[in-house]
Order: C-alpha cells, then sequence, then structure tokens
C-alpha cells in the first residue's frame, strides 16, 4: 500500500495538480510495479479541498468531510491517466459508488485486480465522515493483505520534532506504534496508528521527492523509518 497526500501532487504551486510532479510519482509507481510487487494507493485531497479545514471556517463536518473525499477521486483519476500513459493498467475504486467513472469498492474485485497485476486507487476514503485517507490507507492495507504501507511524505522519515523548524532534530531508524501514539509524532492520525497496530502492519515512512526512493527501500537501500512492535 502506498498512501501519498495529495499536496504532494501539487509540485510547488500552492493549490491543485501540477501534471509533472503526477508524472513523476506514476513513474516511480512503475519502476516498483516492474519488479512483480502487487500494489494499491490511497491519495489524499488536502491539495484541492481538506474537510477539517472547511470544518474549522464554519462548514458542517459531515458535508466538508465528503467534499474531501470527492477531491480524493480527482486525484485518482489524474493518477490512473498518468499510469495508463506509461502503460500501467490501473483502476480506481471509490467508496462512494460513482459508477460513470470509477468501481464501486468490492473487496474481491479489487483482490482480483491486484492478482492481475493491475494497480489500484482506492478513492473516497472510508465512505464515511470523520475519517481520513491514512484511516482509510490502513483499512485497505488490512483489507488486502498487505505486507506493509509506504507512506510518501517530504521528509526521510519519522522525527522526534519538525526537522525543519529544529535542526537538532533526531531521525528514527524503527519507532514502536504505542511510541508514535504517546509522543504524537504525526506519522498518521491515531486511529490509523491504532488499527496498524492492531493488525500488526508495519509503517515504512520515506520521502517521495528522492528520485528512485520507493524502490530503493524494497531493494534494501535509501533512508527510511519503519513504524512496528
Amino acid at each position: 500500500m502506498l498512501k501519498i497526500s495529495g499536496e504532494a501532487l501539487m509540485g510547488d504551486q500552492g493549490y491543485g495538480l501540477h501534471p509533472p510532479t503526477v508524472q513523476r510519482i506514476a513513474q516511480e509507481v512503475k519502476s516498483v510495479r516492474d519488479l512483480g510487487v502487487e500494489i494499491c494507493m490511497v491519495i489524499g485531497g488536502g491539495n484541492i479541498f481538506r474537510g477539517l479545514q472547511g470544518s474549522a471556517q464554519g462548514m458542517e463536518r459531515t458535508t466538508a468531510d465528503y467534499m474531501g473525499m470527492l477531491a480524493t477521486v480527482m486525484n485518482a483519476l489524474a493518477m490512473q491517466s498518468a499510469l495508463e500513459d506509461i502503460g500501467v493498467f490501473t483502476r480506481v475504486i471509490s467508496a462512494i459508488p460513482m459508477d460513470q467513472v470509477c468501481e464501486p469498492y468490492i473487496r474481491r474485485r479489487a483482490v482480483r485486480h491486484l492478482e492481475k497485476k493491475r494497480v489500484c486507487i482506492f478513492a473516497a476514503g472510508t465512505g464515511n465522515p470523520y475519517f481520513t485517507t491514512d484511516t482509510a490507507a490502513t483499512l485497505r492495507a488490512s483489507e488486502m493483505h498487505c505486507e506493509a504501507i509506504f507512506k510518501g511524505t517530504k521528509v526521510d522519515g519519522v522525527y522526534d520534532k519538525d526537522p525543519k523548524k529544529h535542526p537538532d532534530a533526531k531521525r528514527y531508524d524503527r519507532v514502536g506504534y504505542t511510541e508514535v501514539l504517546t509522543r504524537n509524532l504525526g506519522v498518521m492520525d491515531a486511529s490509523a496508528i491504532a488499527l496498524a497496530r492492531d493488525n500488526n502492519l508495519p509503517i515504512i515512512v520515506f520521502s517521495l521527492d528522492e528520485p528512485g526512493g520507493f524502490r530503493g527501500i524494497l531493494a534494501g537501500r535509501g533512508t527510511y523509518t519503519t513504524v512496528q512492535g
């Protein structure tokens, strides 16, 4: 399971999609898929609309969260287009049915897509408000029996404090689920971490900005943090 934020698709822009960045990430996914790895993805929607921000500005929370879910579908379709442009068969699978643009989520069908080496992009979160795409990624990874969640971020792992603000920030090579929760390290939201812990699902945090980083980690190279145990 590859989990990336919607902001990762913005590039240097302040909003929306940056096509060269989407294409670069698609190439990263293809390089791993070419190794014979079954890949599924969850992409956030924060580059278009973030439910919590809408709620903070006075919008009703449930409505704001549904709008955020629709933003993830837009990002998923953009990634599908970029992947299929380079010859990777891809299916967008939405927790909210919208048959004209993507498939509804049916677990057995999604498993079959993965068996056929198609990339599955799970969109619209869990289909429920009050849950983040981090939780959706952990849920789908558990349902698909994924071996790990790869969380692509702007930094090369988990730090004890923000490395952009604190030059003395310490990076962890390994950290436990409980420590992430008790120290509020910000890897994922608490419900996602708890779900990963309950299913013994390791989370690998790495920098998506590092060219070849995703493939390198699978080959045992690169800098990253493993959240497990």
